[in-house]
């Protein structure tokens, strides 16, 4: 066999001008897939090509194929394009993978349990909290948060409780990236109200959302920690200010705070210390 045969037949099949088609190919699928988690009610096929900027004729292409894989369907009815059951699957996986996920829903329904109030867990995904895992509260009024769904680092308890344990310049470089949006009139959006704040969390060992993302919306929230003291995720429960004024807020805070500690413990994390010492 001559050189040159040798180093085709050694070839990995699909290489050269194919493998950059095929992998564009799997990039705009991915995309498409990504547009379509946020959108629970579905997109239109005209909707979901603007938004991915691709035509409409290869956003049909990419759907048939991902459809064929049964990670989205159509739906007969309204025509929209909506993720299926197998994106499903390796969503939670990734939920299963993930040990703090496991570990902390005791905790989140024992949480609720003792307060009636609705719990959560979120990690910090760039600027913004994802919401990982819940234990609803039984009450008519009470806070739901749809998993996966969003909130502003700075505007949320969840996100606070995160930011303020992060080093500095990955605060700084957040600050930069995102700004600090006014999402309600109680929102921190200035550096100097933020840090600020950050520093009372950090002194008291929990975050409080005053309303900040949510009018008529209170909530605790604390942090989850590594071994090396690092944001992991956090925990909070939250609820209508009509059942959470601010000094159940503050006791609830103080139990979300040591059941944060629990849950990292129990991962192998290190608590760090805060300078408050007032059980409520």
């Amino acid at each position: 066999m001559s050189e040159v045969k040798r180093r085709t037949a050694g070839r990995p099949a699909g290489s050269g001008k194919a493998t950059g088609g095929h992998s564009q190919s799997l990039v705009r699928g991915l995309n498409l897939l990504e547009r379509l988690s946020t959108c629970p009610g579905g997109l239109a096929l005209s909707e979901l090509a603007e938004q991915a900027d691709l035509a409409p004729s290869t956003t049909h292409r990419l759907l048939q194929a991902l459809q064929g894989q049964g990670f989205v369907a159509q739906d007969s009815e309204l025509g929209v394009w909506k993720i299926d059951v197998k994106t499903f699957r390796i969503g939670n996986s990734f939920l299963e993978a993930r040990d703090f996920v496991a570990t902390s829903r005791p905790f989140l329904r024992r949480l609720t349990a003792l307060t009636g109030e609705t719990a959560n867990l979120g990690i910090r995904d760039g600027g913004t909290v994802v919401f990982l895992a819940q234990s609803e509260s039984s009450q008519m009024m009470r806070m739901i948060t749809a998993l996966g769904s969003r909130a502003p680092l700075h505007a949320s308890g969840i996100g606070k409780a995160l930011m303020a344990w992060l080093p500095d310049d990955e605060l700084e470089r957040i600050l930069d990236e995102q700004g600090l949006t006014r999402v309600t009139d109680n929102t921190l959006n200035t550096p100097e109200t933020l840090r600020a704040g950050l520093a009372e969390i950090r002194r008291q060992g929990f975050a409080c959302d005053h309303e900040e993302h949510a009018i008529g919306l209170h909530c605790a929230a604390a942090c989850l920690h590594d071994e090396h003291g690092i944001p992991l995720a956090a925990i909070s429960v939250s609820g209508p200010v009509a059942r959470i004024p601010e000094t159940r807020l503050l006791e609830l805070g103080a139990l979300v705070r040591e059941t944060a500690a629990e849950i990292t413990t129990r991962l192998g994390g290190r608590v760090p210390v805060h300078s408050s010492t007032t059980d409520s």
